[in-house]
This record gives structure tokens, sequence and C-alpha cells, in this order.
């Protein structure tokens, strides 16, 4: 075979394997944060099993649309730098999944938390004026007579 088909296929073992890798410990690790987020284990099981389809759908499909590698690679060194290079960029974007995924989930439960919580974020200042309209203003000095 030639190198360029070993250097797919290592690559396609290597980013598969990572990615199961992945998606099985952000799933295990990540229920607990899920619940705390959602309040509700049965929708926290829903949701991380929908989050783990849409992992392995956006990584494997990353995976296959950059195998590809449109240069000749002519010997092992070239085809273990492409690899390198690859698996890398697969690296990156499981990582920007996952951050992405924990940022959004955080504000979600930033916001219902807000949402529960009894007292106010921070203790009053001042007591605001009645609300009504402009307030009369009293004259500076005697009321003059009426004609």
């Amino acid at each position: 075979m030639d190198v360029k088909v070993w250097m797919y296929l290592t690559y396609l073992a290597v980013s598969i394997g990572l990615t199961i890798w992945v998606a099985r410990a952000l799933s295990r690790n990540g229920l607990v944060f899920l619940q705390d987020v959602f309040a509700d284990s049965r929708l926290a099981d829903a949701v991380n099993s929908l989050l783990v389809v849409g992992f392995y759908l956006l990584n494997l499909g990353y995976v296959t649309v950059a195998m590809k590698e449109s240069g000749p690679v002519g010997d092992a060194s070239q085809a273990l730098e492409q690899l390198s290079l690859k698996v890398g960029l697969v690296l990156l974007v499981l990582g920007a999944l996952h951050f992405f995924n924990v940022f959004a989930l955080g504000r979600y439960r930033r916001g219902r938390l807000r949402q529960q919580a009894t007292h106010p974020p921070l203790p009053p200042v001042a007591v605001l004026p009645p609300q009504g309209g402009p307030h009369p203003v009293e004259p500076a000095g005697p009321i003059p007579p009426a004609r």
C-alpha cells in the first residue's frame, strides 16, 4: 500500500479513538454538571445523550472532511508531518467544542440561578422616590394674594 493510504488509516484510527474517548469522558464527568445546571436528572440525562450524539456528528464529520490531502506524500516523514497536523486540528476542534458547551451551559445555569434568587443581587443603596410624575415645586417666598 501507498504511504498516503497508511497515513489516512492511521489518521482515522487515532481521530476516531480520540473522539470516542473524549465523548465518553465528557459524558461521564459532565453529567453531574448537567444535573446541577438543569436541576432535573431526567432532563440532564436526555441533554447529556443529545450532547454526545452532536459531539460525535460534529467531530466525525470534521475528521472525514479534513482527511483529504491534496499534495503528494512521498515518504514516511512527510506522512507523519501531515498526520500530526491533522490530528492536532482534530484535538483543537474537540477542545473548542468542549469549551463552547461548558460556556453555554454555564450561562444557562447562571440565568436559572438568578431567576430562583429570592434576594436582590446587591443591597439597596438609597430609597427611590415615589413614581407618578413630577413633584410640585414649592414657591420660595410668600404666596402673593389672589386678585
